[in-house]
């Protein structure tokens, strides 16, 4: 199978799972905002920085450094050292999450208070912090097939997260609304936990189905082909994890400080949860919906980006790039087009929210922006860019900070939703004049 319909099938399997698992999630939306209502999703929506950055120092790095070396390892022919890497990056992020857990867990009232600035998190982040571990082994089979180019059990594990979560939710409402049991946002909370869980013992069990490794191939030989592996990795994970702990790190601090700009505004604080829950939790969904397609282009180009590059293929590298980016960045017109007509409509039919049609109406200029950024980001990544992606996306983070803290308290939330377009269109900016800079220079 040539690399275009390898790309071509991978990106359908990809994007007919992110529909349904966006579909299901979008009502979710829906059912979350009408059981806990909109200061209750604002609550829940504040927990999803610590998560991130949980993630991000675990697993996220891992799982796209797995990637690209599995990639590369099978472009030379070496499936074995594929395979030892996957060993080596699950006994790294494993470790890891484990520590993040017993950490969120020891410090979850400090962190409720001083960092998210609403002690009613302090719950939250307990019941949070067991999601880690499973979310390191899904992450990294996941980076493991993904670099195999195997795209089937990625969709699976998706579909599986996401209605585990969602059930799991709905029935625990539904038994403690028989049993006249107050309702809080931590089943919200928990629903995750279990998702995650769901999805990654469904990985562990396909994979063993594939065949076991014999104990030689684990990371727990020491000769020097282990230590090879490791070195590999870690070379590749170090760089990517930083990138998304301090990426993570600003988008931490543009969340939890947007309530309270909301504040110096002039709202209350109900009022000012609630309207970021509004925004975050009903309008950016909707906006984020298409990116089911351009997310798994992008998810398909990093290992195939990866692999072209080790076979020296200019023209075809370039090629591939520019047709990927046109298409995404014209989907994204189209659906400016489709939110500028539509997104009072919705807002008011889907969330009996006047404020989430609004938004979404204004935040439709971004989209053609930020589909071509999420393409144009794992482009880069998979040309080993790793230091100018990073430095792209500190660039369009510090403009949406800088919106946060000086555009709300002057403008209220349409600052912030200004400081959002501008920050999608100098990650654009600076990504296609690094992309030229690179292929001038090779």
């Amino acid at each position: 199978m040539s690399k275009k319909d390898t790309i071509i099938k991978g990106t359908f399997i990809l994007t007919i799972t992110g529909f349904l698992s966006r579909f299901i999630g979008f009502f979710y939306r829906i059912f979350l905002s009408r059981t806990f209502g909109e200061e209750g999703v604002g609550l829940y929506q504040l927990v999803f920085p610590i998560f991130a950055l949980g993630f991000s120092f675990t697993a996220a790095g891992i799982e796209v450094a797995l990637s690209r070396l599995v990639a590369q390892k099978l472009s030379l022919g070496k499936t074995a050292e594929a395979r030892q890497s996957l060993f080596t990056g699950l006994f790294f992020s494993f470790s890891l999450s484990l520590t993040v857990m017993i950490l969120i867990q020891t410090n979850a009232l400090w962190l409720a208070e001083h960092v998210l600035r609403d002690i009613r998190c302090g719950n939250l982040l307990v019941s949070l912090s067991y999601i880690f571990p499973f979310a390191s082994i899904h992450s990294c089979i996941c980076g493991y097939y993904l670099g195999l180019k195997r795209t089937k059990r990625l969709a699976i594990s998706q579909l599986i997260e996401q209605i585990v979560r969602v059930l799991s939710v709905y029935l625990i409402c539904i038994t403690m609304l028989r049993n006249n049991s107050p309702l809080s946002v931590n089943i919200a909370v928990i629903g995750l936990v279990l998702g995650e869980i769901g999805s990654a013992l469904y990985c562990i069990l396909t994979f063993e189905k594939t065949g076991r490794i014999s104990p030689t191939g684990t990371v727990l030989k020491t000769d020097h082909h282990s230590f090879s592996r490791m070195k590999e990795l870690l070379s590749l994970s170090i760089p990517l994890t930083a990138n998304r702990v301090l990426l993570n790190v600003l988008q931490s601090i543009e969340a939890v400080s947007i309530p309270g700009s909301l504040i110096l505004f002039g709202l209350s604080n109900s009022e000012a949860l609630s309207l970021y829950g509004v925004l975050t939790g009903m309008a950016m969904p909707c906006i984020f919906f298409p990116s089911a397609l351009t997310g798994s282009i992008a998810t398909m180009l990093l290992p195939t980006i990866a692999e072209v590059q080790t076979q020296n293929n200019r023209n075809a590298l370039i090629g591939l790039i520019r047709k990927v980016t046109g298409c995404v960045f014209f989907l994204g017109c189209l659906c400016t087009a489709g939110f500028l007509f539509t997104g009072n409509f919705i807002g008011n039919l889907l969330f009996h929210s006047g404020t989430a049609g609004k938004f979404i109406v204004t935040l439709a200029w971004i989209c053609p922006f930020m589909y071509a950024n999420t393409t144009l980001i794992s482009i880069l990544n998979g040309l080993g860019k790793v230091s100018s992606s990073l430095f792209i996306n500190t660039c369009g983070l510090c403009l949406r900070i800088f919106s946060v803290f000086f555009l709300i308290p002057a403008f209220g939330i349409i600052g912030y939703l200004w400081g959002l377009l501008g920050s999608q269109v100098l990650i654009s900016v600076l990504s296609i004049l690094t992309l030229k800079k690179y292929f001038s220079s090779h």
